[in-house]
């Protein structure tokens, strides 16, 4: 830790038991974690704030903390997002380190982006569509014996299903919400989630669901690997989202290639951490605190 921090502000709207793990991660270093909501901060840009110069005001805080780590934004509005992500992005330009800054959220909240990114770097990932047509998606279907449809912003698998050109039209429901993200299907009886902090390699795991999804929300069975292939792959991943930390998800097809699907800002960690070795949580606030000026 290069500075003395009393305490720090930690953005989430349900701590629950990864706030626990953090909670304890910082005590460990005499640094009290406190949560709050970003929905619940304000930007002051009156004649009454500090030397008339920007705040962010957060609750608990009598001055703007020494650094933020982001843990959880909660859903809301088009403008209701935005005013969180701006408050993330001004804390930052006020010299707050932010841990993930609000730039790395925008890169991996939106899946599209994601692809984007993934693909002009290089890195293998299924080939990917967007768009807002109904009947744009219905051609590219028409093309594909199978694709995967996911909600442009989501996590845990929710939403996430099968269709083919023999199921047709697509439904127009709450997981779609106007957009239409289409990936090619990769099918494998595992899947894999990294972990990765400061460009590290942290911990590994497969992931063996009972259905075509694999994740853990939905009872995916874990074990934990040290495969080369996949933690190189997901190092380039990561590279390529320029993030602090991130859960990169890789999936290895039948020939034995490696593509990422996934590169989550607010990764989960609770079933790595049954079958890692390391403490997580601990590696994140180490990280976290190494980088306070």
């Amino acid at each position: 830790m290069k500075a003395s921090v009393s305490k720090v502000a930690i953005f989430t709207d349900d701590a629950g038991w990864h706030g626990a793990e953090l909670g304890r991660a910082f005590a460990s270093h005499g640094v009290e974690a406190i949560f709050v909501s970003l929905q619940d901060c304000v930007i002051d840009l009156s004649a009454d704030s500090s030397n008339s110069k920007p705040v962010i005001k957060i609750p608990h805080f009598n001055q703007m903390p020494k650094a933020v780590f982001v843990r959880g934004i909660a859903g809301g509005t088009l403008q209701q997002i935005t005013t969180r992500l701006n408050i993330l992005h001004m804390l930052k330009a006020l010299r707050v380190p932010v841990y993930n800054d609000g730039k790395a959220i925008e890169r991996t909240v939106d899946k599209a982006m994601t692809s984007f990114l993934l693909y002009q770097n290089g890195v293998a990932t299924p080939e990917t569509w967007v768009c807002e047509s109904r009947q744009q998606a219905h051609e590219i279907i028409s093309k594909h014996a199978r694709l995967v449809i996911k909600p442009l912003f989501g996590s845990q698998g929710q939403g996430v299903r099968l269709v083919d050109n023999k199921k047709l039209p697509l439904p127009m429901d709450a997981h779609v919400d106007g957009v239409f993200y289409l990936q090619q299907f990769v099918e494998a009886t595992h899947d894999y989630r990294v972990f990765i902090v400061n460009n590290e390699v942290v911990a590994a795991m497969q992931r063996t669901g009972e259905t075509w999804l694999h994740n853990v929300a939905q009872g995916a069975r874990c074990k934990e690997i040290d495969d080369k292939d996949v933690l190189d792959i997901a190092l380039q991943a990561a590279s390529a989202l320029d993030i602090a930390y991130c859960g990169v998800d890789v999936i290895r097809d039948k020939a034995g290639k490696c593509w990422v699907l996934e590169v989550n800002s607010i990764p989960a960690w609770r079933g790595l951490q049954e079958v890692a070795q390391a403490n997580i949580a601990q590696v994140l606030v180490n990280d976290f605190l190494s980088q306070i000026e």
